[in-house]
């Protein structure tokens, strides 16, 4: 156990340190690199978002014409309606 012991100098415990301090140091730059990857995701997605905002005001609109459409539809039902009873009216007054 004594030889082991002496085995590890000054010397070892500095080269020790160094090769950690690197490793540790590839992980830093590799965690750089990464964020700076999820700053171009970020990007991506405010893009992405901002498309979305734009089919969402295409849809109001498409919303708001069916809305009309349907207006229209339900004045054109109750006007034909209303002719048809007043025609119906007409023709009962005369009998």
């Amino acid at each position: 156990m004594e030889a082991m012991a002496q085995e590890w100098t000054d010397g070892r415990l500095d080269d020790l340190s160094d090769k950690v301090d690197r490793g540790f140091e590839q992980v830093d730059q590799r965690f750089a690199q990464v964020d700076q990857r999820f700053e171009q995701v970020d990007k991506s997605f405010e893009r992405v978002d901002k498309r979305f905002e734009q089919v969402d005001r295409r849809f109001e609109q498409i919303e708001q014409r069916l809305d009309g459409i349907q207006r229209t539809i339900a004045l054109g039902a109750i006007a034909l309606s209303s002719a048809t009873l007043a025609g119906f009216a007409a023709i009962f007054t005369k009998l």
